[in-house]
């Protein structure tokens, strides 16, 4: 037969060859000796962490007479047919090409008969997520009331666009991406395997460009092999993976750190003339800022994130350059790469990005804030001072603009006070902040609640991983009910990073309930959208306010209600929101 790839020659045929997913594995077979074998899974994952390979070793597992400790025998008949794809009673089936109505209705109604070989009929529906509403609803019935001997495997990369109603009726293993040091281990048993030499550095690389998915790396060495007559160099693994050597970025970042705008666009250029492609650069460099930033909170866990690979260069500049420095690097990093997408002259973009990293705005660092001689505590101080001085000066400015917006009084006992102009309704900032989670919040919060979590706010930052609170380092509770507390980021990145981290979140909801006694719905929001939030929801709420106010008056027509009584409401609110300390009320 012709050359096989890697990754189908490698591909696990036992659970323990599965790597970086040992909790399923060890669940999976305790189940099969068990014989607690459900009727329906669904194996949930990035792309390349092992989902068919386990729907199939399972399927094996379970149809298997000479099961040993929960694994297949692989020696069987049975093992072989479906080892070789010839067995009748595994289907597998992509869900890519076959997403109508038809074919599900199709796999229901011969998933009636029993299996003509082995013990049970298994389907291992790959890419679930791509079928249709309507063949999700043909094959809920048979999820439901499933025939005997019957076992559905569904595997996707998107569990979100599964209905609920479907993963309800499965047992969900969510498959995680497989550490660089797991897949380092695994390619190296395969060269030593192959009688293949290597370099450490090459894996090392191969491993981290894998971005946690074996199939990745087993393509990524299969090419450097290509490449290299069967021989993995450092070379030429930067060569098929487009990255750049880490000393290279280690000189960027010095040239960006001292300001040396010309020496930065000579390394640029040169980066370009190697034929590295633009967009790794930019990745490998917003690597390498995260790694600089979570190396000054916990620098033996960056070392075993990087294999080793850290130099002394890079942790003589970890303790030079600031993190503030680092949160606006990356900032820029984001810009650009989102950029990249769309243009045919990279080189302009990375030559426009080294000018203005090279040029930050040195006073929104906080060494600049700090003197030569005035200790590093007193910066901070001055630093919060400055901030909340700006924030109290927002505000003010906020409630004064309340104030000036137009109340219209009518004349009519069964009319009430009109809302406030279209202009300024309640609308969503940003397609991508939760405000139907936002106003409910705000709808019931006082200043008590927000002083509360303030307060356990440093002891709930403790209970988190080093990870989990370097992305809530610059956050914040802004406004807070019994039921819920809004949170603020002072950089969207990191915003953006807290929003898809659902491990985040259940984490801090999880330590608020032991820390409180309660666990309240966690909203984020980027700080610099939350004053246009806020300021939108008091205007509408005033208009509402005002509304009930009248209809609870004195139904007299001829009493007109005194501009306190329409005023008290929104001041109310406004007190209950962000304390009297800091509301100047004054009398149209």
């Amino acid at each position: 037969m012709s050359y096989q790839a890697l990754y189908r020659v490698w591909r696990p045929q036992r659970f323990d060859e599965i790597v970086g997913q040992s909790i399923i594995t060890r669940t999976l077979k305790n189940a099969l000796i068990t014989k607690q074998i459900s009727h329906a899974y669904l194996f949930t994952g990035p792309r390349g962490t092992g989902k068919t390979s386990a729907a199939k070793i399972f399927a094996k597992a379970v149809n298997c007479h000479y099961l040993k400790d929960g694994e297949p025998c692989n020696q069987c008949e049975t093992c072989k047919a479906i080892n070789e794809g010839s067995l009748n009673d595994v289907i597998e089936i992509d869900a890519a090409s076959n997403n109508g109505v038809e074919e599900i209705r199709d796999i229901r109604d011969k998933a009636k008969y029993a299996p003509t070989q082995a013990d049970y009929k298994v389907y291992i529906i790959d890419e679930v997520h791509m079928l249709s509403t309507g063949a999700f609803n043909a094959l809920l019935k048979t999820l439901e009331e499933p025939p005997t001997n019957v076992i559905f495997i569904l595997a996707t990369t998107e569990p979100h666009k599964i209905p609920a109603t479907i993963i309800s009726r499965t047992q969900k293993f969510d498959f995680k991406r497989i550490k660089p040091k797991d897949i380092l281990e695994r390619m190296a048993y395969i060269l030593k395997q192959k009688d293949v030499s290597y370099d450490d550095r090459a894996l090392k690389l191969i491993a981290k460009a894998a971005e946690g998915g074996m199939r990745d790396a087993l393509s990524i060495l299969d090419q450097a092999m290509s490449y290299g007559d069967n021989q993995i160099t450092y070379e030429n693994a930067l060569l098929v993976t487009g990255s750049v050597t880490n000393e290279l970025l280690t000189t960027y970042m010095e040239q960006v750190h001292q300001k040396d705008t010309k020496s930065a666009l000579m390394t640029v250029q040169k980066i370009l003339d190697g034929g590295k492609d633009a967009s790794r650069f930019i990745e490998d460099l917003t690597s390498y800022c995260q790694d600089i930033l979570l190396y000054q909170q916990d620098p033996q866990m960056v070392e075993q994130m990087e294999l080793g690979i850290i130099d002394d260069q890079f942790k003589k500049l970890s303790g030079e350059i600031s993190d503030q420095d680092i949160y606006q690097m990356i900032n820029e990093l984001n810009e650009i790469s989102n950029s990249l997408r769309f243009t045919a002259h990279p080189d302009v973009y990375l030559e426009v990005l080294t000018v203005k990293i090279t040029h930050l705005d040195e006073n929104s660092s906080p060494k600049a804030v700090n003197s030569a001689t005035a200790p590093q505590t007193n910066a901070k101080v001055a630093d919060q001072i400055t901030r909340l001085t700006d924030q109290v000066a927002q505000l003010q400015q906020e409630i004064d603009s309340l104030k000036q917006l137009p109340v219209t009084n009518s004349d009519e006992p069964g009319e009430s006070v009109q809302s406030a102009p279209k202009s300024v309704a309640a609308k969503p900032v940003n397609e991508h902040v939760e405000i139907a989670k936002i106003y409910p919040i705000l709808g019931s919060a006082t200043r008590k609640q927000l002083n509360q979590f303030k307060e356990v706010w440093p002891d709930l930052m403790n209970t988190l991983t080093v990870t989990q609170r370097a992305v809530m380092h610059v956050s914040k509770p802004v406004a807070a009910s019994a039921n819920g507390v809004i949170v603020s980021f002072d950089y969207s990145f990191l915003y953006q990073k807290a929003q898809g981290d659902r491990e985040l979140r259940d984490a801090l909801e999880n330590n608020l309930d032991r820390i409180v006694g309660k666990a309240p719905q966690i909203v984020f929001v980027p700080e610099n959208q939350w004053p246009d939030i806020r300021r939108d929801y008091l205007a509408s709420h005033k208009a509402k306010l005002a509304t009930g106010k009248q209809e609870a008056a004195d139904p007299d027509p001829k009493a007109e209600p005194s501009d306190d009584e329409n005023e008290k409401p929104v001041v109310k609110k406004a007190e209950e929101l962000f304390g009297k300390e800091i509301l100047d009320i004054k009398n149209d």
